[in-house]
């Protein structure tokens, strides 16, 4: 257990809080558990207010270029008003539920590269003060599986995830970002599209696929964006022929120009976004550059021209110690 000293408001010889979550993964829409721990400082304190914020880091594209920042995305209060002794210490359980459209970590335990995190706040005598700052891995629901696993089955391969500030017009989308998955297209597909760009929006009912395809151009069409949506049910999870299911969907979207929209549909404005914080405006350039290599067994992580696992994880130690800071 590491505990974290809470200086910056309450003063020195505060009380520390140390905060561990549950083992394993957790799904969009279920539980994440885990425990609060105080330790009391040199004198009792009166303990207002224990909270926990999901953070999520995030790109936004505007006139300037790219930034990226960091989104507080769901709030929830786990205690509060009880009195904390000299050098004592108190733990406090918690169970709160993620938004359904929280974004994937990790597909069979490797990291997509997506980073989210839990941070503590705690209040004590009228004074706020940020605590621990863990890192939080969230695996797919049985649909995004399914499908991800028959995009794999196809030969599609991994690009590259992130986050995206903004919304997707048409759609039942509820967080103010979206998670952008990128995929690099088969032989039989590379004709006709570049990349495709897959988006899930979970709820308690189902999940909305969003594929996004960049179709190539031919002798008398210019290239251009195509985008289209498919809503899926939790239950059809098992009942379905999933590489026959995607296969249809990726036709549709390269063979047919869909009415849907173009990327303009996401809903940028062309300024940096006001619930942007830690804002960082750069450039465009190459992201991640993780790859995940396309087997019949699904997407499984691998090197392609960047970054491999462990630098992902070495980025997402860092950014967790820059927000502590």
């Amino acid at each position: 257990m590491v505990f974290k000293r809470l200086l910056g408001a309450i003063g020195v010889g505060g009380p520390s809080v140390d905060t561990v979550l549950d083992g394993g993964a957790a799904l969009p829409g279920g539980a994440l558990a885990g425990r609060v721990l105080l330790r009391g400082g040199g004198a009792a304190v009166e303990v207002e207010h224990i909270g926990l914020e999901l953070i999520a880091r995030v790109e936004a594209e505007h006139a300037e270029g790219e930034s990226e920042g960091t989104v507080v995305f769901e709030r929830f209060t786990v205690g509060g008003g009880f009195r904390l002794g000299e050098h004592a210490e108190r733990e406090l359980p918690f169970s709160v539920p993620l938004p359904w459209e929280t974004p994937v970590t990790e597909l069979h335990g490797q990291p997509l590269g997506i980073v989210l995190g839990v941070r503590t706040e705690v209040s004590v005598a009228g004074a706020r003060d940020k605590g621990d700052l863990d890192p939080l891995a969230v695996r797919p629901l049985p649909v995004q599986e399914a499908v991800l696993e028959a995009l794999g089955g196809l030969g599609f391969g991994f690009r590259s995830a992130d986050l995206e500030y903004g919304r997707i017009g048409g759609t039942g989308q509820q967080l103010p970002f979206y998670q952008e998955i990128e995929l690099t297209p088969p032989p039989q597909y590379a004709h006709a599209v570049g990349e495709i760009e897959l988006t899930f929006l979970a709820s308690p009912t189902g999940v909305e696929v969003v594929l996004e395809a960049d179709r190539r151009g031919g002798l008398h069409a210019a290239a251009h964006d195509a985008l289209t949506r498919f809503i899926v049910r939790h239950e059809d999870a098992p009942a379905r022929d999933w590489p026959a299911e995607v296969d249809g969907w990726i036709r549709q979207v390269t063979e047919h120009r869909d009415a849907y929209g173009s990327h303009a549909a996401y809903g940028h404005d062309g300024r940096p976004p006001a619930g942007l914080h830690s804002f960082d405006t750069h450039h465009s350039g190459p992201g991640l550059g993780t790859a995940v290599a396309a087997g019949a067994a699904g997407l499984a992580l691998a090197v392609a021209g960047g970054m491999v696992a462990a630098e992902v994880v070495d980025e997402i130690g860092d950014f967790f110690e820059g927000e502590e800071d």
